[in-house]
């Protein structure tokens, strides 16, 4: 498994390394959805599931990592020691796990994997399986107030979905991804996805089509779990600097989000309605403004002001994005709207099970020109050839980041452009910008 790469390792490249080809060979498939393996896994480790802060459980097809970094970012500005778990990273392995408030140790990383390794004793199982009872062997050993818990794909047979009695649950947008692990209809999709939504625990969840509430509330009532649902249970809309909030308890006036795009205000009120329902002593109004303010999340709309972004025209501006489906492609479509005041120029580029098309027809009215890229260590990256099909031929061949960028029109004047479609392209791009998130602790 070589996401996005594994770059930053340091010294114990070669260690990890040896472990994950190790685990390569113990099953056949790399995504094999299924409980069973990791729930004998957990059971032979003592069960660290057991042993956790109080958790909120995230599923959902787009905005799960930004309703995740909404959910820390609030929990430490009320001084709240955060564990979080998200995949896939972009640059560096350990950007998976944050153990209270810092990124896991290199070498405390590699010496849990070993010790679930051994504990595994060579019966079938997925990495994604090994990497999440890693992270919950290292969460059950430090002391936090909250763990954030993303799904890694679906929600009912994923890996993560071992925990019984979350303190709450929130499901976020939910479109077509992934068909062939979750099939081909939106209400299958939604109906995996609800899989993490458990008995008289609340769920919240924000902007759905109606064919996917009724599937969540249908699930919600058959496991008795209060649903907190947007624009019946809770609202969220922008102001005039920021965004107000309102449910049962209250209305609540917020800054502008740290994450740009309309998107994201779906994904804060969704953070702030599972931690109200859920309401730990330690939520303020404060809290949830200050961290509503101060939530960042790496290739969500996120500006670039290194290398690739010094080689464009001073007043010019670089975007970079994880967008890679139909929804993601969408909620992209609506900031670039908003961007209609200078040319944008689209550098797009995709994995190869993703739906090129459905990806780019949102985007395409909006972009000046469109260039089809692929990195050269970009994960299953599709081939330049296919976007350029799939744009009707209006895309131009880069067929790299910074050769498209170079070959950009300079025409006078601000413009803007904007890299997407893949958040392992984005991993590949943060690397060459010298933007790469933090690299781990010592410890």
């Amino acid at each position: 498994m070589t996401a996005a790469g594994d770059g930053g390792w340091g010294s114990n490249a070669g260690r990890f390394e040896a472990i994950i080809d190790r685990l390569h060979g113990l099953h056949p498939k790399l995504i094999d959805l299924s409980l069973g393996r990791i729930q004998r896994l957990l059971a032979a480790l003592g069960h660290p599931e057991r042993a956790l802060p109080p958790v909120i459980h995230v599923a959902g097809t787009n905005g799960k990592g930004s309703t995740c970094a909404f959910l820390r970012a609030i929990a430490e500005a009320a001084g709240q020691r955060v564990h979080v778990y998200t995949s896939p990273h972009l640059v560096r392995f350990h950007e998976r796990i944050r153990l209270a408030g810092a990124l896991v140790g290199e070498a405390a990383l590699a010496a849990a994997l070993e010790e679930v390794e051994a504990c595994n004793a060579g019966a079938p199982i997925t990495v994604f399986e090994v990497i999440t009872a890693t992270a919950l062997l290292l969460f059950s050993r430090v002391p936090a107030d909250l763990l954030v818990l993303e799904v890694g794909l679906g929600g009912r047979f994923d890996a993560t979905n071992v925990i019984d009695r979350p303190a709450a649950t929130a499901v976020t947008s939910i479109s077509m991804d992934h068909m062939e692990f979750l099939g081909d209809r939106l209400t299958g999709i939604a109906a995996e996805k609800a899989g993490i939504i458990k008995p008289g625990r609340p769920c919240a969840t924000g902007a759905q089509v109606p064919e996917v509430q009724a599937v969540l509330a249908a699930e919600a009532a058959a496991v008795g779990a209060p649903l907190l649902a947007r624009d019946r249970d809770w609202q969220i809309t922008e102001r005039e600097g920021g965004l107000r909030y309102a449910d049962a308890a209250g209305t609540l006036d917020l800054p502008p989000p740290g994450l740009l795009g309309a998107h994201q205000a779906d994904n804060a009120g969704i953070a702030i309605a599972a931690l109200r329902a859920w309401a730990p002593s330690w939520l303020t109004d404060a809290a949830i403004g200050a961290g509503i303010a101060a939530a960042e999340w790496p290739a969500r709309l996120q500006r670039l002001r290194g290398a690739l972004a010094q080689s464009l025209p001073a007043d010019w501006e670089l975007w970079l994005d994880g967008g890679h489906n139909a929804g993601g492609g969408a909620a992209l479509a609506q900031q670039m709207a908003r961007w209609a005041d200078r040319p944008l120029h689209l550098l797009v580029g995709m994995k190869g099970s993703k739906a090129v098309e459905e990806f780019l027809q949102s985007l395409l009215p909006h972009a000046t020109t469109l260039w089809a890229v692929a990195e050269p260590g970009q994960h299953q990256a599709v081939p330049v050839e296919r976007i350029l099909a799939a744009s009707g031929g209006r895309a131009q061949v880069g067929p790299r980041v910074a050769e498209a960028l170079a070959a950009l029109p300079r025409q006078a004047g601000p413009a803007r452009v904007l890299i997407c479609g893949s958040l392992y392209l984005a991993g590949e791009v943060l690397k060459a910008d010298g933007e790469a998130p933090p690299a781990a602790s010592s410890a």
